[in-house]
């Protein structure tokens, strides 16, 4: 296949259109993100544990889909925030918790709400019927991409 027919391949309409959803998605997301003072993988971190009692660094990399040597970065540049605490877990050494504290609960407590008002501006106009339709399609999407 040369790469002019790979480019007319039917299905790279689909792939073109969720690109730039995505992309339209985080033009909008991440200002807002970056005007409460975060990157997104620190806004991801934070209000992952956000209203948990805290979760292992694996259970909290899976929930946030960053890598592993990022995840460690994103939760040091949290702690030398005062947001996040390592807790090491007392039945295995081998695991550690990372947890808010109270000034990242506060964080949370002020920013997500903020954050999901902002949201609700774009989101919010999409009528419910359309909504879940949207979410049935994406899930049919991704059950093609997951095998």
């Amino acid at each position: 296949m040369t790469p002019e027919e790979a480019a007319r391949e039917p299905f790279m309409t689909l792939i073109r259109e969720l690109v730039r959803t995505y992309q339209a998605f985080e033009s909008y997301a991440i200002p807002d993100i970056r005007r409460h003072g975060f990157n997104p993988a620190e806004f991801d971190v934070l209000m992952t544990l956000g209203n948990t009692p805290g979760m292992t660094l694996t259970e909290l990399g899976e929930s946030t889909l960053l890598f592993k040597t990022t995840l460690t970065s994103v939760v040091d540049r949290l702690q030398r925030k005062g947001l996040v605490q390592r807790v090491p877990c007392e039945e295995d050494r081998r695991r550690t918790y990372a947890r808010l504290t109270e000034k990242g609960e506060a964080t949370f407590r002020e920013v997500f709400p903020a954050h999901i008002v902002h949201l609700k501006e774009r989101m919010g106009q999409i009528p419910v019927r359309e909504r879940n339709r949207l979410v049935k399609a994406l899930r049919e999407v991704r059950s093609y991409l997951d095998g």
